[in-house]
């Protein structure tokens, strides 16, 4: 009983704190643009994965390190690349519930890539689940939606979501413990940014907050947070139940994202994501 109090007070944790990421993008992306946000936030993040990786004494080995190069430029490189471009295009809850589709497009990769026959639950959690995603992207508008929000923006907010769903099936193939695993693919991700950031001549020079901001973006969105959900997950007997948790993780996003950006959360962003939501949840409900 102490063990599944202990996963649910981590799950909780990581939750609200992965709530917190897309005020601290749009705050950060106020002094900085997306490139330099990146770096910093990267570059924080794997220094902290370096320091959980040494707890855990794993070697890897070659193939390891080379498969990292594939999924490091997919993730933290290109994923959030893209990712950080659709916050400065969008609203922060524009951006976030879009991106928001990526278990969706996890379902639908699954398919393509590991050759998964579909059921008809995951297909009508796909349909309502997109169809929530057109809701966010039109609000509620569709003949007026180039007025409305910024369609690179939307365009760039559901690459995001592709992207973590190709990383993630393909991270799945892959035979070694979790925080070594990412270790490798956040140090090949920050090679890749710093070639980035040589080439485009973007290192920061900002004032305290943007440097602040970034650093919390990369300990709170991309370090700390992960290694807390693995221990809720390793702590609990029931993890399909704790796992669950991250369903309430943007509905607390929308709340924060109004008390301190002070955006008008918009009724089709909540009707969006709930539709989203929704369909994420019959795509998990098993044929049995």
């Amino acid at each position: 009983m102490e063990r599944e109090k202990k996963s649910v007070g981590y799950a909780f944790t990581a939750v609200f704190l992965w709530s917190t990421v897309a005020t601290a993008f749009k705050i950060a992306l106020k002094s900085l643009n997306y490139i330099q946000l990146l770096f910093i936030a990267t570059l924080v993040a794997t220094l902290f994965l370096f320091i959980a990786f040494l707890f855990t004494k794993y070697k890897p080995e070659l193939k390891d390190i080379m498969i990292s190069s594939l999924l490091g430029f997919l993730n933290p490189f290109l994923y959030y690349l893209v990712l950080f471009k659709a916050y400065s295009l969008l609203p922060a809850q524009s951006a976030m519930t879009l991106n928001y589709t990526w278990p969706l497009f996890i379902v639908f990769f699954s398919f393509l890539i590991l050759k998964q026959k579909p059921t008809i639950l995951e297909i009508i959690g796909l349909l309502l689940g997109f169809c929530g995603a057109g809701i966010i992207a039109t609000m509620g508008r569709p003949a007026s939606i180039t007025g409305t929000i910024s369609i690179p923006g939307i365009i760039l907010a559901l690459l995001s979501a592709v992207i973590w769903g190709i990383y993630w099936i393909l991270n799945m193939k892959r035979n070694i413990p979790e925080v070594p695993g990412i270790f490798l693919n956040f140090l090949w991700g920050t090679v890749f940014i710093f070639i980035l950031v040589f080439l485009k001549k973007q290192f920061p020079v900002t004032g305290i907050k943007g440097y602040l901001s970034s650093m919390y973006v990369g300990l709170f969105e991309m370090g700390i947070t992960f290694i807390l959900w693995l221990k809720a997950l390793n702590l609990s007997k029931r993890t399909a139940i704790v796992s669950n948790l991250i369903y309430l993780t943007p509905f607390f996003s929308l709340l924060i994202i109004s008390l301190i950006l002070k955006e008008k959360i918009s009724p089709w962003t909540v009707l969006g994501l709930t539709f989203t939501v929704l369909g994420i949840i019959i795509t998990r409900i098993k044929k049995n």
